[in-house]
């Protein structure tokens, strides 16, 4: 089995074929549009481990964008005490929905 690390978003994700990734919202793609990311750090076939210094030269992962949205609503809340101030708010972070289709060496 082949799988990658990838750098996006400022994070790193493992991925292989047929993984579906909920990322970092990107720029605007429509349902089904390519998406291909280049910084990928790591590449492991069944015969081959590749390593990069920092990025591996010539590879990429190939993905097909699926949908987009925003995760479960996490509370922000700002509090000192013995002075009467308290403040909640409330932040849901929007997020990509991308499936894996190749990793191309």
């Amino acid at each position: 089995m082949s799988f990658a690390v990838i750098k996006t978003g400022g994070k790193q994700y493992k991925v292989a074929p047929g993984d579906i990734l909920m990322i970092e919202k990107m720029p605007e793609f429509a349902e089904g549009g390519k998406v291909v990311f280049s910084d990928v750090l790591l590449v492991e076939t069944d015969s081959d481990t590749k390593i990069g210094d920092p990025i591996v030269k010539g590879a990429q992962v190939e993905g097909e964008f699926v949908s987009e949205g925003k995760n479960k609503k996490l509370l922000v809340l700002r509090y000192k005490s013995k002075s009467n101030y308290k403040k909640i708010k409330g932040h849901r972070q929007p997020f990509n929905k991308v499936k894996i289709s190749k990793i191309v060496l």
